[in-house]
């Protein structure tokens, strides 16, 4: 059986910076079926549905008996009620021990959105937040303040 990230092989972006969430890209059919075999259980699409996609992924993902959640994040947009769907999932995913792939279509507001979970749930400090993000994808200045903007709020209170 292929460890998660081997299953993941290919896709753009792919990583697991924590055991037991992968991380990538818009990944291909094959992978998807690949992650399933290597004890994949939840699927988190952050891509609006309206974006081009290569097949239906929600009917997949399905099919293959995992858990499919699309929580439509678009930069322009981004706020606390998207960010707080988004941990939700990330969070429940993590207490239950099932395997989750956090994915939009390069990584990079993936990674934004992980900025808070690094912090709040890991504990780690914002710069070592910024680096992990960065490996994982980032690459959007609006992404990250609105990642890091939501963790030290949440953080005061």
């Amino acid at each position: 059986m292929p460890s998660l990230l081997e299953a993941l092989s290919g896709v753009p972006n792919a990583s697991l910076p924590l055991p037991g969430l992968a991380t990538a890209g818009q990944p291909s059919a094959a992978a998807l079926e690949a992650f399933k075999a290597a004890g994949g259980e939840v699927v988190l699409d952050i891509r609006d549905p309206m974006e081009a996609r290569p097949f239906e992924e929600a009917e997949l993902v399905r099919g293959l008996g995992m858990e499919y959640v699309n929580i439509s994040v678009r930069q322009g947009s981004l706020d606390d009620g998207m960010m707080d769907r988004v941990l939700a999932t990330v969070r429940r995913s993590a207490d239950q021990g099932r395997p989750l792939l956090f994915h939009c279509a390069s990584a990079n507001r993936v990674a934004g959105a992980l900025l808070p979970y690094f912090i709040l749930d890991k504990g780690m400090a914002e710069d070592e937040a910024v680096e992990s993000a960065m490996r994982i994808g980032l690459r959007g200045a609006d992404l990250m303040e609105w990642g890091l903007d939501y963790a030290r709020r949440r953080a005061g209170s």
